[in-house]
């Protein structure tokens, strides 16, 4: 919870604030994910505006999670930037029905409130670092993965690596046609 206090609800003013704050966990999309324990770390800009509060940030946390092509463990750095505007609750006098602004059903739902002075940050952060997760991560951009027949890794395998030309059986009688003079 951010408190927003220290603004006033008076539009143009600003602060900035950094925090580290824990996991609130289920931070997963695939091969990867934000450790349970991990720590977030979060740079804020609350600027109050007529609406509302409105939060710009940036996300940094650590992300672990597997090479999609080798499989090999990895773990690196990810960054999220987020914006969300934190609108004044509808009752109040600055910003809600007081003022004549009348709220649409649709966009409420939409919509983020603050409650009371506090902002509520975790959906906006767990959303902005969830969609910054890769979904096939790669240890490096040129990974050659597993052998498709024996399943080592190419990286290490080498280039003398291979397989007997295995022929489906039911493909062998088509080799035997190239061989044949005249052929049929």
């Amino acid at each position: 919870m951010v408190d927003t206090r220290p603004l006033g609800r008076r539009p143009g003013s600003m602060r900035t604030e950094q925090r580290i704050v824990p996991n609130p966990g289920a931070l997963a999309v695939g091969m990867t994910g934000v450790p349970e324990n991990g720590e977030i770390e979060l740079d804020l800009r609350l600027e109050a505006v007529m609406e509302g509060v409105l939060v710009t940030g940036r996300a940094r946390t650590r992300m672990e999670g597997e090479c999609a092509r080798c499989l090999d463990p990895l773990a690196e750095q990810v960054e999220a930037e987020f914006q969300e505007l934190f609108r004044y609750p509808l009752d109040d006098e600055i910003g809600g029905v007081a003022a004549g602004v009348e709220a649409d059903a649709e966009s409420e739902d939409e919509d983020y409130y603050l409650e009371g002075d506090l902002i509520d940050l975790e959906q906006v952060v767990r959303d902005a670092v969830v969609l910054a997760l890769p979904l096939s991560p790669l240890c490096r951009d040129d990974c050659p993965g597993l052998c498709i027949e024996c399943g080592a890794k190419l990286a290490e395998a080498g280039p003398d690596h291979g397989h007997d030309d295995r022929v489906d059986p039911r493909w062998e009688a088509l080799r035997t046609l190239g061989e044949e003079p005249g052929g049929r």
